[in-house]
């Protein structure tokens, strides 16, 4: 639905620094630690622009543990008691076609895991059916993932006509595929971040407003995650939900024109956070 708009955009920007992690992993004051386990990871902090406001605790979502053979699979790798390359496959929409948030996670695990691959597949303007056809289930599959990611919601909510039980069955239609591909690989699901529907009054300019479906899109993913045995990363929730999910973003500067994508800082923000996660769920299990 968003193609049109989403191919005049920069989908491929110049990745740019990690100035907010490289710092605070530079400064052992600024990091926070668990324990003193040789097998955990030091969780860095992230400083955040000044308007974000209303947070919630950065955590990934998986009371059945589902990743825990990933977790098992990583802290063997850290160890060095496997010499397998761990292959994460982050698939998704236009935010991870841009590559900046899956390569900003997958650089960071590398830096820390050593023989690690993260792979972005993504298509722009995607929804989860994008992602059914034969050829693109094969080449996901083809790329044999310890882990899948799938980031999807942003373009399913941009309908005006939205609907939950669609969504979900799509959803199921997707990842019903990859584990017929896949037995056993553990998925991942996260939540779009907040974006903005645009409308154009006779004669006036175009304007913007908070687009309401995507709390609903975050709902069903939580559903269809709890009800099929997914793990979940709540990014909308985390930074702000209904009430600052848009507004964070926005006012800090870093969303794009068009309200619905990020400028690169954005992604690279989205991408330590994501990291972080991570590293505090694998915390959790090794510890």
């Amino acid at each position: 639905m968003l193609l049109a708009a989403i191919q005049s955009l920069q989908a491929q920007d110049m990745l740019p620094g990690f100035p907010r992690l490289q710092e605070a992993m530079a400064d052992c004051d600024t990091l926070c630690s668990y324990g003193q386990r040789t097998d955990t990871v030091t969780v860095p902090f992230i400083t955040f622009p000044a308007t974000f406001r209303e947070l919630k605790e950065n955590e990934i979502t998986d009371s059945l543990g589902i990743l825990r053979p990933f977790w098992e699979k990583l802290r063997l790798l850290r160890l060095g008691a496997s010499a397998d390359t761990l292959r994460i496959v982050h698939v998704g929409d236009s935010h991870i076609r841009g590559h900046i948030l899956p390569r900003t996670a997958g650089d960071l695990m590398q830096r820390t895991f050593g023989a690690l691959s993260y792979t972005d597949v993504g298509v722009n303007g995607a929804f989860c059916l994008t992602f059914t056809r034969p050829d693109r289930i094969e080449k996901i599959a083809a790329l044999h993932p310890d882990l899948v990611i799938l980031s999807f919601g942003t373009n399913e909510s941009h309908n005006r006509r939205y609907n939950p039980m669609l969504h979900y069955r799509q959803m199921d239609d997707l990842v019903r595929l990859l584990r017929d591909s896949l037995p056993g690989v553990p998925m991942l699901l996260t939540t779009p971040p907040g974006s903005y529907e645009s409308f154009r009054m006779r004669r006036r300019r175009r304007t913007y407003s908070i687009n309401p479906r995507t709390a609903l899109a975050v709902q069903t993913i939580h559903k269809y995650a709890d009800e099929n045995g997914l793990a979940v990363w709540d990014m909308y929730n985390i930074l702000g939900g209904t009430r600052r999910a848009c507004l964070n973003w926005q006012e800090a500067g870093l969303m794009r024109p068009d309200h619905v994508h990020y400028m690169p800082d954005g992604y690279v923000l989205q991408g330590e956070l994501l990291y972080q996660a991570l590293i505090k769920a694998y915390n959790d299990y090794v510890r």
